[in-house]
């Protein structure tokens, strides 16, 4: 499934991209994901504040709707970190 079917514009992903490639939001952003589990990934209050606090280390104003349409991508995918397949396929959806 593709983002766009959440309503996440491909100009947003495309800018969060680009700040991806500054190696200290990077390690920011690595420190903020770093020991998640796949519960926490289908727990929508902890995705939310990882949503929130991710858009404030990258500098993205996301309104309400953005947010809720990136938590519920989230969700949809049922994320396990751990599965290294699922790292590649979400790493092939955005590339």
């Amino acid at each position: 499934m593709s983002y766009q079917q959440y309503g996440i514009s491909p100009q947003l992903v495309e800018r969060i991209k680009l700040k991806m490639k500054n190696p200290l939001v990077k390690e920011r952003i690595k420190g903020l994901t770093q020991g998640l589990t796949k519960a926490d990934l289908q727990n929508s209050m902890k995705v939310h504040q990882l949503v929130r606090t991710a858009s404030g280390i990258l500098n993205e104003k996301l309104s309400s709707v953005q947010e809720q349409q990136i938590v519920q991508f989230v969700l949809a995918q049922r994320i396990d970190p751990n599965n290294t397949f699922h790292l590649i396929k979400l790493w092939g959806m955005f590339r």
